[in-house]
């Protein structure tokens, strides 16, 4: 048979099911990484299924979420993950060490190896030639304990990339145009492999970069050939032994594709307030900027900061703009301070941020009421930023170093010759924040400080259902929508009581105490619901709150798994038209639900408060059915359900 890439790796790792889209395959997993936002609630699971050391090849934690520490509660929690990690067999990446993605990417990224991350955008590593995806926690915790990572197969679609980019045209006008075509929803149930000339003009970064912004299509994973290119990377870092060729097989077969005319591309942006939302930077027209945001996951490599540096030199950051910078890890900061780059930027009057994920999270750098802000990150999602009115536009560091000197949205075409960057053979390598875990076990003391608290686990599903419906939404409602993450809140992610108190604070303040007082119920939305994060709180605040079921018209892949591993149902609307049925306060009971989610057809629901019925579509495999029907994930792998395959 002629292998894609995408296949060839899952082949490798399949440990049941058949590689069909649709139909529910588990993989070995190799790798894990966490970052602190998810990563405290990963290991309280890990904790509780009792396994005394990680069974991969090898884990990682990253403190790079939230780095300040205005109280105890932040250096608490990573006490905690660093404790917990000696105990276990974790690598643990201290605060500064960098962004998990590009670290990762550095340090631990292997072409054909597995990847599971609590994080969204943990694809970033398919640059590498990894199958890199971001999941729930609980499902990281699996496989940290041995276990397989279950998903439904998806179609492997195919991107080919013709040409070579024009001056002043960056990887991120390739994602960026991706997104313009296939929308937020585009990538759903797929896997992107990128392909053709195009891909050997792409340095690994700018591969990651494309790589990263795939988890804005709704992809389950995005990936790369591991080629020369991928070669050079790693001997660079000193790990070329851990380079092994993959590409397709000549005459590969794919579900799907499109090819993309690399030279035809010009300087793109996304607008205000989705990554979808695109054009090119001189049709928006001289907008005035306020900030500008340079750094996240996504533009943070050394290329990125040199290319900025070199627009930077010698000029001055126009009075009315803020710009702040942040490299993507402690390595890219040292080789930036070592060869005056660094030095360039802050003569030209940006400030440097720690090499974290910060304004990309809302975690600082807030813009000004109603501003304009420029970030080379990944989403500029409604009040994301940390400020409501401000409208944020995702751009390339090319576009965005232009425009901090301009005063104005411009396109970088206008600022003259395009710098020439030249990657280093050999980069600096200095791990020492990066600590190894030692012998562990019992002579490892983890450390809970008092924000900590248990998480939520369901009971088995009642086999009647009922409740009111305590909020409708739209669409593309985000994890963010659900179950905020900013300054305020982060740091009380491992406390879920607290965070309930601002569920849904965003579209509907007295959702907490609706739920309160009607001992939960239903949440009914659009499509794409839960986009965005792979932030499992958006389940467990709801879980906690007592929510039975979600109804939508559709889900986004990683908060499906979420809710289904908290044991929350999650149906859609078999008629769409049924969603204008159901207002809010309207009273729905799933009679005989036991048995309707055993038989997986379609369950009937009834809205008692208008006396009518609908079906509900609960496309779930066997396992999952059975996790339904124990009450979560948790309660069923107690049952003995986590050992079968």
């Amino acid at each position: 048979m002629k292998l894609n890439i995408a296949k060839k790796i899952i082949k490798e790792h399949l440990v049941c099911g058949e590689m069909i889209p649709g139909q529910e395959i588990a993989l070995r997993i190799d790798q894990t990484l966490t970052q602190d936002s998810t990563g405290t609630m990963a290991y309280l699971q890990f904790e509780a299924m009792g396994v005394p050391r990680v069974r991969t090849k090898k884990s990682v934690a990253y403190v790079d979420h939230n780095t300040l520490q205005t109280g105890f509660e932040n250096a608490d929690d990573h006490k905690y993950i660093s404790t917990v990690a000696a105990k276990y067999g974790i690598y643990y990446s201290k605060p500064g060490n960098g962004i998990c993605h590009q670290v990762h990417l550095e340090r631990f990224g292997i072409p054909g190896m597995t990847l599971l991350g609590s994080d969204s955008h943990t694809p970033t590593a398919g640059g590498l030639g990894m199958l890199a995806i971001g999941a729930g926690g609980l499902d990281v915790a699996v496989a940290m304990a041995g276990g397989p990572y279950y998903l439904r197969m998806p179609e492997i679609y195919r991107i080919v990339l013709k040409g070579k980019l024009q001056p002043w045209v960056s990887a991120k006008d390739i994602i960026l145009e991706i997104l313009r075509m296939l929308t937020v929803k585009g990538g759903v149930g797929k896997i992107i492999e990128y392909a053709g000339e195009g891909v050997e003009t792409l340095t690994i970064p700018e591969r990651a970069t494309i790589a990263n912004m795939g988890a804005e299509l709704g992809a389950t994973t995005s990936i790369f050939p591991s080629d020369e290119v991928t070669r050079e990377f790693l001997r660079a870092q000193g790990r070329e032994e851990d380079w092994r060729e993959i590409k397709a097989d000549e005459g590969a077969e794919y579900d799907g594709g499109l090819e993309i005319d690399l030279g035809l591309l010009e300087p793109l942006a996304a607008k205000p307030h989705s990554p979808d939302n695109v054009a090119k930077v001189k049709d928006i027209g001289k907008i005035k900027v306020d900030q500008v945001a340079i750094g996240s996951c996504t533009n943070s490599s050394y290329a990125d900061m040199m290319k900025v540096a070199s627009i930077l030199r010698g000029k001055r950051v126009h009075p009315d703009v803020s710009l702040v910078i942040a490299p993507g890890s402690r390595q890219v900061l040292t080789m930036l301070a070592q060869n005056g780059a660094l030095a360039d930027m802050v003569a030209a009057g940006a400030r440097i941020l720690e090499c974290a994920c910060g304004p990309c999270i809302g975690m600082g750098q807030a813009p000004a009421s109603n501003a304009v802000s420029l970030r080379t990150f990944n989403r500029n999602f409604e009040g994301r930023s940390g400020t409501a009115s401000a409208k944020v536009y995702l751009v390339s560091p090319e576009t965005a170093a232009v425009s901090a000197i301009a005063g104005v949205l411009t396109d970088p075409g206008e600022f003259g010759e395009e710098p020439g960057i030249t990657i280093p053979e050999k980069f600096i390598v200095n791990d020492n924040m990066i600590i190894a875990p030692g012998p562990g076990g019992n002579s490892v003391e983890v450390v809970r400080g008092p924000n900590i608290k248990p998480f939520p686990v369901n009971k088995e599903l009642d086999n009647n259902v009922a409740g009111k419906t305590l909020v409708k939404v739209g669409d593309n409602i985000t994890t963010d929508h659900i179950m905020p993450s900013n300054a305020k809140l982060l740091p009380y992610r491992s406390n879920i009581p607290y965070l309930a108190d601002y569920c849904f604070m965003a579209i509907d303040p007295g959702f907490p105490r609706k739920a309160r007082e009607n001992g939960g119920g239903f949440i009914v939305g659009g499509v794409n619901y839960g986009q965005g994060s792979s932030r499992e709180h958006a389940a467990l605040v709801p879980l906690y709150l007592g929510v039975k079921g979600v109804i939508a018209k559709s889900f986004s892949r990683i908060h499906m798994a979420n809710l289904i591993n908290s044991g929350i149902l999650p149906m859609v609307f078999d008629n769409e038209e049924d969603y204008g049925k159901i207002d809010e306060g309207d009273e729905l009971v799933i009679e005989n639900g036991r048995e309707q989610v055993q038989r997986g057809e379609k369950l009937t629901v009834l809205n008692k408060t208008k006396g009518i019925e609908f079906k509900v579509k609960m496309p779930l495999s066997e396992r999952q059915r059975e996790i339904i029907l124990a009450g979560g994930l948790i309660n069923y792998t107690a049952k003995g359900g986590g050992k079968q395959c």
